[in-house]
Protein backbone atom coordinates (compact mmCIF):
# COMPACT_ATOMS: atom_id res chain seq x y z
CA UNK A 1 0.00 0.00 0.00
CA UNK A 2 2.92 2.38 0.69
CA UNK A 3 4.48 3.82 -2.17
CA UNK A 4 7.50 6.22 -0.49
CA UNK A 5 9.53 7.93 -3.20
CA UNK A 6 11.45 9.65 -0.52
CA UNK A 7 14.71 8.51 0.40
CA UNK A 8 14.10 6.82 3.91
CA UNK A 9 16.97 6.28 6.73
CA UNK A 10 19.43 8.92 8.53
CA UNK A 11 18.93 11.39 5.50
CA UNK A 12 15.12 11.15 5.45
CA UNK A 13 14.89 11.39 9.30
CA UNK A 14 17.09 14.67 8.89
CA UNK A 15 14.42 15.70 7.03
CA UNK A 16 11.58 14.98 8.58
CA UNK A 17 13.28 16.88 12.08
CA UNK A 18 13.03 20.15 10.18
CA UNK A 19 9.22 19.61 9.37
CA UNK A 20 8.73 18.47 12.50
CA UNK A 21 10.37 21.67 14.17
CA UNK A 22 8.52 23.71 12.12
CA UNK A 23 4.71 22.50 12.50
CA UNK A 24 5.22 21.16 15.63
CA UNK A 25 3.47 24.83 16.80
CA UNK A 26 0.30 24.15 14.87
CA UNK A 27 0.74 20.58 15.53
CA UNK A 28 0.05 20.50 19.14
CA UNK A 29 -2.78 23.30 18.78
CA UNK A 30 -4.50 20.34 16.58
CA UNK A 31 -3.74 18.23 19.23
CA UNK A 32 -5.39 20.18 22.13
CA UNK A 33 -8.04 20.91 20.16
CA UNK A 34 -8.56 16.79 19.04
CA UNK A 35 -8.61 16.47 23.05
CA UNK A 36 -5.51 14.75 23.64
CA UNK A 37 -4.77 14.36 27.68
CA UNK A 38 -3.37 12.23 30.24
CA UNK A 39 -3.47 9.11 30.39
CA UNK A 40 -4.68 8.22 26.89
CA UNK A 41 -3.03 5.60 24.69
CA UNK A 42 -2.00 7.49 20.98
CA UNK A 43 -0.96 5.94 17.95
CA UNK A 44 1.14 7.63 15.48
CA UNK A 45 1.21 5.79 12.26
CA UNK A 46 3.91 6.27 9.57
CA UNK A 47 5.23 8.26 12.47
CA UNK A 48 8.66 8.81 10.39
CA UNK A 49 11.65 10.06 12.80
CA UNK A 50 9.03 9.77 15.79
CA UNK A 51 9.42 13.67 16.65
CA UNK A 52 5.23 13.39 17.20
CA UNK A 53 5.13 10.18 18.85
CA UNK A 54 7.60 11.56 21.55
CA UNK A 55 5.51 14.86 21.81
CA UNK A 56 2.24 12.59 22.58
CA UNK A 57 4.05 10.36 25.12
CA UNK A 58 5.25 13.75 26.95
CA UNK A 59 1.36 14.92 26.48
CA UNK A 60 0.23 11.64 27.94
CA UNK A 61 2.38 11.47 30.79
CA UNK A 62 3.08 8.24 32.47
CA UNK A 63 -0.13 7.20 32.67
CA UNK A 64 -0.97 7.13 28.76
CA UNK A 65 1.07 5.40 26.12
CA UNK A 66 2.21 6.52 22.42
CA UNK A 67 3.10 3.99 20.20
CA UNK A 68 4.61 4.77 16.91
CA UNK A 69 4.81 2.93 13.73
CA UNK A 70 6.50 2.82 9.97
CA UNK A 71 7.74 0.91 7.97
CA UNK A 72 11.40 2.47 7.89
CA UNK A 73 13.70 0.09 10.30
CA UNK A 74 16.39 2.39 10.58
CA UNK A 75 14.03 5.71 11.59
CA UNK A 76 12.29 3.28 14.13
CA UNK A 77 15.93 2.46 15.39
CA UNK A 78 16.53 5.84 15.96
CA UNK A 79 13.12 7.10 17.09
CA UNK A 80 13.83 4.23 20.19
CA UNK A 81 16.91 6.00 20.58
CA UNK A 82 15.48 9.37 21.11
CA UNK A 83 13.32 7.74 23.72
CA UNK A 84 16.03 6.25 25.62
CA UNK A 85 18.17 9.59 25.79
CA UNK A 86 15.32 11.09 26.71
CA UNK A 87 14.43 8.83 29.44
CA UNK A 88 10.70 8.59 28.46
CA UNK A 89 8.90 4.59 29.03
CA UNK A 90 5.52 5.39 27.73
CA UNK A 91 6.58 4.90 24.24
CA UNK A 92 7.30 1.99 21.70
CA UNK A 93 8.11 2.39 17.76
CA UNK A 94 7.41 -0.61 15.78
CA UNK A 95 8.68 -1.47 12.20
CA UNK A 96 5.09 -1.60 10.51
CA UNK A 97 3.22 -0.76 7.48
CA UNK A 98 -0.19 0.20 7.55
CA UNK A 99 -1.90 -2.48 6.00
CA UNK A 100 -0.39 -4.44 9.01
CA UNK A 101 -2.51 -2.30 11.28
CA UNK A 102 -5.23 -4.28 13.26
CA UNK A 103 -5.28 -2.83 16.49
CA UNK A 104 -9.36 -3.35 17.44
CA UNK A 105 -10.10 -0.32 18.90
CA UNK A 106 -7.50 -0.05 21.64
CA UNK A 107 -6.47 3.67 21.20
CA UNK A 108 -8.02 7.02 22.25
CA UNK A 109 -6.11 8.80 19.69
CA UNK A 110 -5.03 7.47 16.47
CA UNK A 111 -2.59 10.04 14.03
CA UNK A 112 -0.86 10.70 11.03
CA UNK A 113 1.10 12.90 9.20
CA UNK A 114 1.52 13.06 5.39
CA UNK A 115 0.87 9.20 5.00
CA UNK A 116 -2.60 9.49 3.11
CA UNK A 117 -0.65 11.17 0.49
CA UNK A 118 1.46 7.94 -0.32
CA UNK A 119 -0.58 5.92 -0.47
CA UNK A 120 -2.84 3.52 -3.37
CA UNK A 121 -5.52 3.27 -1.18
CA UNK A 122 -6.32 5.88 1.62
CA UNK A 123 -9.56 5.58 2.83
CA UNK A 124 -8.90 1.68 3.34
CA UNK A 125 -5.81 3.03 5.57
CA UNK A 126 -8.44 5.43 6.81
CA UNK A 127 -10.61 3.12 7.62
CA UNK A 128 -7.77 1.01 9.79
CA UNK A 129 -7.19 3.81 11.68
CA UNK A 130 -10.98 4.27 12.56
CA UNK A 131 -11.10 0.13 13.44
CA UNK A 132 -7.67 0.98 15.91
CA UNK A 133 -9.44 3.28 17.43
CA UNK A 134 -12.00 2.98 20.89
CA UNK A 135 -15.50 4.28 20.47
CA UNK A 136 -15.49 7.78 21.49
CA UNK A 137 -11.32 7.53 20.40
CA UNK A 138 -10.14 10.87 17.98
CA UNK A 139 -8.67 10.24 14.59
CA UNK A 140 -6.22 12.82 13.39
CA UNK A 141 -4.90 13.53 10.48
CA UNK A 142 -2.31 16.26 8.80
CA UNK A 143 -1.67 15.89 4.76
CA UNK A 144 -1.11 18.26 2.36
CA UNK A 145 -1.94 19.39 -1.65
CA UNK A 146 1.86 20.03 -2.76
CA UNK A 147 0.63 21.68 -5.53
CA UNK A 148 -0.21 25.00 -3.30
CA UNK A 149 3.86 25.22 -2.32
CA UNK A 150 4.32 29.02 -3.47
CA UNK A 151 6.87 31.83 -3.25
CA UNK A 152 7.48 35.15 -4.11
CA UNK A 153 8.90 36.62 -6.85
CA UNK A 154 8.03 33.99 -8.84
CA UNK A 155 10.84 30.96 -8.62
CA UNK A 156 10.77 28.64 -11.92
CA UNK A 157 13.05 26.47 -9.98
CA UNK A 158 10.97 25.59 -7.77
CA UNK A 159 7.82 25.11 -9.87
CA UNK A 160 9.68 22.42 -11.56
CA UNK A 161 10.52 20.94 -7.92
CA UNK A 162 6.95 20.94 -7.40
CA UNK A 163 6.06 19.76 -11.09
CA UNK A 164 8.37 16.91 -10.50
CA UNK A 165 7.16 15.25 -7.03
CA UNK A 166 4.20 15.35 -7.88
CA UNK A 167 4.40 13.74 -11.14
CA UNK A 168 6.65 10.71 -9.67
CA UNK A 169 4.08 10.78 -6.91
CA UNK A 170 1.39 10.02 -9.07
CA UNK A 171 3.14 7.45 -11.23
CA UNK A 172 3.43 5.53 -7.79
CA UNK A 173 -0.43 5.76 -7.93
CA UNK A 174 -0.50 8.23 -4.39
CA UNK A 175 -2.16 11.83 -4.46
CA UNK A 176 0.38 14.69 -3.67
CA UNK A 177 -3.08 16.97 -3.68
CA UNK A 178 -4.66 14.58 -1.24
CA UNK A 179 -5.93 17.23 1.44
CA UNK A 180 -8.90 19.11 0.36
CA UNK A 181 -10.36 15.32 -0.23
CA UNK A 182 -9.98 14.43 4.02
CA UNK A 183 -13.30 15.26 4.41
CA UNK A 184 -14.64 13.19 2.53
CA UNK A 185 -12.46 10.44 2.89
CA UNK A 186 -13.32 10.44 6.59
CA UNK A 187 -17.27 10.79 5.36
CA UNK A 188 -16.40 7.69 3.43
CA UNK A 189 -15.41 5.57 6.99
CA UNK A 190 -17.90 6.38 9.17
CA UNK A 191 -17.03 9.56 10.80
CA UNK A 192 -19.54 11.83 10.34
CA UNK A 193 -18.98 15.06 11.94
CA UNK A 194 -15.26 15.76 10.84
CA UNK A 195 -13.40 19.49 11.88
CA UNK A 196 -10.99 21.31 9.55
CA UNK A 197 -8.35 23.57 9.44
CA UNK A 198 -5.91 24.62 7.51
CA UNK A 199 -2.42 25.85 7.90
CA UNK A 200 0.51 26.64 5.35
CA UNK A 201 4.28 28.00 6.82
CA UNK A 202 5.55 30.48 4.62
CA UNK A 203 9.46 32.15 5.76
CA UNK A 204 11.75 34.58 4.63
CA UNK A 205 14.35 32.64 6.77
CA UNK A 206 14.88 29.75 9.12
CA UNK A 207 16.26 26.16 8.40
CA UNK A 208 12.20 25.58 6.97
CA UNK A 209 13.34 27.63 3.61
CA UNK A 210 15.28 25.17 2.36
CA UNK A 211 12.97 22.16 2.94
CA UNK A 212 12.42 22.26 -0.78
CA UNK A 213 16.27 21.55 -1.90
CA UNK A 214 16.19 19.03 0.79
CA UNK A 215 13.33 17.04 -0.66
CA UNK A 216 14.60 17.21 -3.61
CA UNK A 217 17.62 15.85 -3.09
CA UNK A 218 15.50 12.94 -1.30
CA UNK A 219 13.34 12.54 -4.00
CA UNK A 220 15.89 12.96 -6.76
CA UNK A 221 16.91 9.09 -7.30
CA UNK A 222 12.96 8.31 -7.59
CA UNK A 223 12.48 11.34 -10.21
CA UNK A 224 15.79 10.36 -12.30
CA UNK A 225 14.27 6.16 -12.16
CA UNK A 226 11.38 7.36 -13.63
CA UNK A 227 12.98 9.57 -16.18
CA UNK A 228 11.40 12.69 -15.63
CA UNK A 229 14.94 14.44 -15.03
CA UNK A 230 18.87 14.12 -15.55
CA UNK A 231 20.69 14.55 -12.56
CA UNK A 232 22.38 17.82 -14.07
CA UNK A 233 18.84 18.91 -14.42
CA UNK A 234 17.77 18.40 -10.85
CA UNK A 235 21.70 20.17 -9.61
CA UNK A 236 20.44 22.99 -12.06
CA UNK A 237 17.05 23.19 -10.12
CA UNK A 238 18.48 22.44 -6.90
CA UNK A 239 21.25 25.52 -7.18
CA UNK A 240 18.65 27.43 -8.35
CA UNK A 241 16.27 27.35 -5.60
CA UNK A 242 19.03 27.75 -3.10
CA UNK A 243 20.49 30.87 -4.83
CA UNK A 244 16.74 31.95 -4.36
CA UNK A 245 16.62 31.21 -1.01
CA UNK A 246 19.91 33.11 -0.30
CA UNK A 247 17.86 36.45 -0.73
CA UNK A 248 16.94 38.02 2.32
CA UNK A 249 13.54 39.36 0.81
CA UNK A 250 12.21 36.39 -1.13
CA UNK A 251 9.34 34.34 0.29
CA UNK A 252 8.86 30.68 -0.03
CA UNK A 253 6.16 28.50 1.73
CA UNK A 254 5.59 24.74 2.96
CA UNK A 255 2.61 23.01 1.10
CA UNK A 256 -1.07 23.48 2.14
CA UNK A 257 -1.62 21.08 4.66
CA UNK A 258 -5.07 20.29 5.74
CA UNK A 259 -6.19 18.94 9.77
CA UNK A 260 -9.00 17.09 10.07
CA UNK A 261 -10.73 15.35 13.26
CA UNK A 262 -13.40 13.10 13.63
CA UNK A 263 -14.45 11.03 16.82
CA UNK A 264 -15.59 7.69 16.30
CA UNK A 265 -19.30 6.92 17.59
Amino acid sequence: MTNYVIRGGEEGKARLGIISRTLWPSTYDLLMRAGIKAGMACLDVGCGGGDVTLAMARLVGPAGQATGIDMDSTKMQLAQQDAEREQLTNVEFLTQEIDQVDYASKYDLVYARFLLTHLREPVHALQRMVNATKPGGVVVIEDMDHSGVFAYPECPALKHHVHFYNQVVRLKGADPEIGPKLPAFFHQVGLSDPQLTHVQPTFLASEAKRIHQVTLQNVAPAIMAAGLATEAEITAIFAEMDDFADRSHTVVSFPRIFQVWAYRS
